[in-house]
């Protein structure tokens, strides 16, 4: 295995060697990482100042480990031009020939050139998280706990590693500078809204959770990876001219792959079954990702404790009877509930898509998690008021769940196998058109099953469980 990487390891240490030579690159990266620091200890000082004057200084304290992640993210998002000019700039000034008619292999080359796009930032962001520290040491006293410290450090080397890694993939897909450029608006956008979701975490403090984030990330930092060196090709970075965008060749694609050569209805559905057999395994895995939803539900339910303290009640057995006396004077509700229901399920579906896409189905499927979390949250809430979590999911969840629940199962399987076609390269199709397939599949099972599955747990939903509800509970 070592003897396989030498060769990218000996690209890197010449990526970085030339880097590190051209005062027009390093002298950027090292000026903004200390001029930022200090920047952010003399916010930190002030910050600290202002709130003392007001007994609010546990406001400054959260505060200071917030700029700690900011100090680490600055440098990365400076240094990212550099992996766009990986293979983007180098192919436009066709300086990367020689490089390419080498004898190393395809993810050789890749992985060269991406750790010598990751170290200058990485490098930067520790220089930068150092500085910080030792000012703000220096400035208002304040000390890092090593735990925090660590997943600082770990949580600033995944967002440079996703980051890079995605600038890289959009670097070798794109025959200009410009157009990189352009496109990684796409990778510091989500970034730069996870910051913001990261900072609720420090403010919060509750930084067990940054632990998940961190997983989370490097997953996606993995699979990101992992797409690049998929659908790297040596013969079209020197072959592809210009992007064009061709429509009606993408068009036909998707038609004939969603019709798949049926000339009737039943033929039709015959290539929705051999969809489903090809299915199979992304099935299986979000079969068992919700099962896991439901335990982690659970679980975050038993570590809350009490809850009818936190509701102030006497007993949940209050709400209990409160929530069947309301279901027993519903009768039947409007198809309107119904239609309200379906447009809910399917909006969460396409936004989970949406997102899926993006996040190679990481985000997508933790979407559709979210309802099973929720079951076993109340579920295992539900013992206070002597209500066993089986009797629960009975009442609540299993009429319109035996229809709702292979609905979302399925949205999730295709979701995986969108986001699997963008990490996988298929042979002979480039992967905008192995994508365009993988689409014309995920709109075949939503049309065919989705849909169907979702107004049927609709109407079950709001004409049936709520008798089932008071049958079961109403005692």
């Amino acid at each position: 295995m070592l003897d396989q990487l030498r060769p990218a390891l000996i690209i890197t240490y010449r990526e970085v060697r030339d880097q590190f030579r051209d005062w027009r690159i390093i002298a950027p990266i090292i000026i903004l990482t200390l001029v930022f620091p200090g920047l952010m200890n003399y916010t930190a000082g002030e910050a600290m100042k202002f709130v003392r004057q007001y007994g609010a200084s546990l406001v400054g304290e959260r505060f200071i480990p917030f700029l700690l992640m900011i100090v680490g993210f600055f440098p990365i998002t400076v240094s990212l031009v550099i992996a766009l000019e990986s293979f983007a700039g180098e192919s436009e000034r066709r300086s990367i020939e020689p490089l390419l008619s080498s004898p190393l292999e395809d993810w050789q080359l890749y992985l060269g050139k991406l750790l010598a796009s990751l170290i200058p930032p990485v490098v930067g962001a520790y220089l930068g998280i150092a500085a910080y520290l030792a000012g703000v040491y220096a400035n208002v006293h304040w000390t890092v706990d090593p735990v925090f410290l660590l997943q600082i450090i770990l949580l600033t080397t995944v967002q440079a590693l996703v980051m890079v890694s995605g600038a890289v993939v959009v670097s070798t897909q794109t025959t200009s500078v410009r157009a990189a450029n352009l496109l990684s608006s796409f990778i510091v956008i989500p970034m730069a809204l996870l910051i913001q979701g990261e900072a609720i975490v420090m403010f919060w403090a509750n930084f067990s959770v940054l632990w998940w984030i961190i997983f989370g990330e490097a997953i996606v930092a993995a699979l990101l990876i992992r797409a690049g060196i998929a659908h790297f090709n040596r013969e079209d970075l020197l072959g592809r001219e210009i992007d064009t965008i061709n429509l009606r060749h993408s068009l036909r694609v998707f038609v004939s792959s969603f019709v798949g050569g049926a000339h009737s209805l039943s033929e039709w559905l015959a290539e929705v079954r051999h969809t489903l057999r090809r299915l199979v395994i992304p099935i299986v895995v979000m079969s068992a990702l919700l099962v896991a939803g439901l335990l982690i539900g659970m679980d975050i339910a038993r570590q809350i404790g009490d809850f009818s303290q936190v509701l102030n009640l006497n007993s949940l057995q209050q709400l209990d009877n409160g929530l069947v006396s309301g279901l027993r004077g519903m009768g039947l509700i409007s198809l309107a509930e119904s239609g309200y229901i379906i447009f809910h399920n399917l909006r969460v579906v396409a936004i989970a898509t949406a997102l899926g896409i993006f996040s190679f189905g990481v985000i997508g499927v933790l979407i559709l998690m979210l309802p099973t979390a929720l079951f076993g949250f109340f579920a295992q809430l539900a013992t206070a008021a002597n209500i066993s979590p089986l009797q629960f999911l009975l009442a609540f969840a299993f009429p319109h769940g035996l229809f709702e629940f292979p609905a979302i199962i399925l949205s999730g399987a295709i979701i995986l196998r969108l986001g699997a076609t963008l990490v996988t390269r298929t042979p002979g199709q480039s992967i905008g058109e192995a994508f365009v397939r993988a689409f014309a599949d995920w709109m075949r099972i939503f049309l065919a099953l989705i849909i169907p599955l979702f107004i049927v747990a609709a109407l079950v939903e709001t004409f049936i469980t709520p008798y089932t509800v008071t049958l079961i509970l109403g005692h």
